[in-house]
C-alpha cells in the first residue's frame, strides 16, 4: 500500500498493522479469546485506508478511535500495541512535548479500562506486566520518533549545506573564469591595440617598424588563442608542466627585457603562476595605462622565496586607485601565501614587488 514518504520511518504503521491483523485472524479461526472478526476486519481496513490522510489531528483522532475499536474487536490482545502508534505520529506532527502528554494519557488509559473491566488487576502480575510493557513500548516509540526527526533534519542540512557548497563553487569559478580572462586575454588585447596604434602612427614615416608592429599583434593574438586553448586543457587535466621563464618570454618576446635568476625546482604551480600573473599585470598596466616606453622584468628564484621587480617609467597612478587587475593579482598571491607591494606616482614610473615562498607552494 502507499503511504506518506515525506513522513520519518513510514513503513512503522503498516509493519504493525500487517502484525496485528495476522495475530487477530490466527486468534479468531482458533477460537482462542473472544475476537469479533468483522468488526476487527473493518477496523483494520479502515486503519489502512487512514494512512491517505494528511490533515494531522484529524488523522490521529480518527486512528485513536480505530485502534480502541479493533483493541475491543482483537482476541488475541496484541491489538493494545496500536497505541504506541499514538504518540509515535503525534511526534512528527506536533512535536515532542505534545507526542509525551499524549504517551502518558495512553498509559493512563489503559490502566482506567483495567480498573472498570478487570477487578483486583493490582494485584495482577499479567496485567501489571501488560502495564508495564506497554509503557515501555510508548517511551521506545517515542524515542524512536526523536532519532528519526533528528536524522531527517540533519539530511536537511546536509543537504543545505551542499547547496550551498555548490553556490560558493559556482561563483569561485565565475570568480576564476573573470579572473583569467582579465589576466589572459585583457594582456594579449592590451598589446595587440597598443602594437596596431604603433603600426598606425608608423606607417608611412617607418613601415619596417609598421610592419614589425603588426607581426607583433598576430603574435599575441595567436598567443591569446593558445592560452584559451591551455585553459580549456588544464580544465580536462591536461595541462603541462608550467615553466616561468619560458612563459614569461613567450609573454613579451623581446618588447620587454626578462631577467630570471635561480630554478623553480621546489616551487609549486600556484607560486609559479602567481608570479606569471603579477608580470602579465604589471606588463598591461604599464602599456593601457601608464603609456610607458620601457618596461623591465627581473625574478629571483631563491632557495627561501622568489621575488620579482617589474619597473617601467610610465605616468603612474595616485595611491587607492587599484582596479579589478591588481586586486586579482593580490588575490593570486596571497593565496600562494605572498605579499605585493607597489610603489607608483604621477610621472615617477611604477614599481610593482611580488614575494612568494617556497614552502607554502
Amino acid at each position: 500500500m502507499a503511504v506518506d514518504s515525506s513522513r520519518p520511518v513510514p513503513w512503522v504503521s503498516p509493519v504493525l498493522y500487517a502484525a496485528v491483523v495476522i495475530a487477530g485472524l490466527y486468534a479468531g479461526l482458533s477460537g482462542l479469546g473472544d475476537t469479533r472478526l468483522v468488526l476487527f476486519l473493518a477496523g483494520m481496513a479502515a486503519l489502512f485506508a487512514l494512512e491517505w490522510v494528511r490533515h494531522k489531528l484529524l488523522g490521529i483522532a480518527a486512528k485513536t478511535a480505530m485502534f480502541a475499536m479493533v483493541a475491543f474487536a482483537d482476541g488475541s490482545g496484541l491489538a493494545k500495541a496500536l497505541f504506541v502508534l499514538v504518540p509515535f505520529t503525534a511526534y512528527f506532527a506536533f512535536g515532542r512535548a505534545v507526542s509525551i502528554a499524549l504517551g502518558v494519557a495512553c498509559v493512563a488509559a489503559l490502566a482506567v479500562v483495567y480498573e472498570l473491566t478487570v477487578p483486583g488487576w493490582r494485584s495482577d502480575l499479567e496485567r501489571l506486566s501488560d502495564l508495564l510493557m506497554f509503557g515501555l513500548g510508548l517511551v521506545l516509540a517515542i524515542a524512536m520518533a526523536a532519532v528519526a526527526v533528528e536524522e531527517t533534519r540533519g539530511r536537511v542540512r546536509l543537504q543545505e549545506s551542499h547547496r550551498q557548497i555548490a553556490e560558493l563553487s559556482a561563483a569561485a569559478e565565475r570568480h576564476r573564469v573573470a579572473r583569467d580572462l582579465h589576466d589572459d586575454l585583457g594582456h594579449h588585447l592590451t598589446a595587440v591595440v597598443v602594437l596596431l596604434e604603433k603600426a598606425d602612427a608608423f606607417r608611412e614615416r617607418d613601415p619596417a617598424q609598421a610592419r614589425l608592429a603588426v607581426d607583433d599583434a598576430a603574435r599575441s593574438a595567436r598567443r591569446a588563442l593558445q592560452d584559451v586553448r591551455e585553459s580549456v586543457r588544464a580544465l580536462r587535466g591536461e595541462a603541462e608542466p608550467f615553466l616561468l621563464e619560458a612563459a614569461l618570454q613567450e609573454l613579451v618576446g623581446t618588447t620587454v627585457p626578462i631577467q630570471v635568476t635561480g630554478s623553480q625546482a621546489g616551487y609549486g604551480d600556484t607560486a609559479l603562476r602567481a608570479l606569471y600573473r603579477a608580470a602579465q599585470e604589471g606588463i598591461t598596466n604599464a602599456r593601457r595605462h601608464a603609456r610607458a616606453t620601457e618596461i623591465r622584468v627581473e625574478v629571483e628564484l631563491g632557495q627561501q622565496r622568489a621575488r620579482m621587480l617589474v619597473t617601467d617609467n610610465g605616468c603612474g597612478f595616485e595611491p587607492g586607485r587599484e582596479g579589478f587587475g591588481l586586486a586579482s593579482m593580490r588575490e593570486r598571491v596571497e593565496q600562494a601565501g605572498g605579499q605585493v607591494m607597489v610603489q607608483s606616482g604621477q610621472s615617477l614610473g611604477t614599481q610593482l614587488r611580488v614575494q612568494v615562498p617556497r614552502a607554502m607552494s
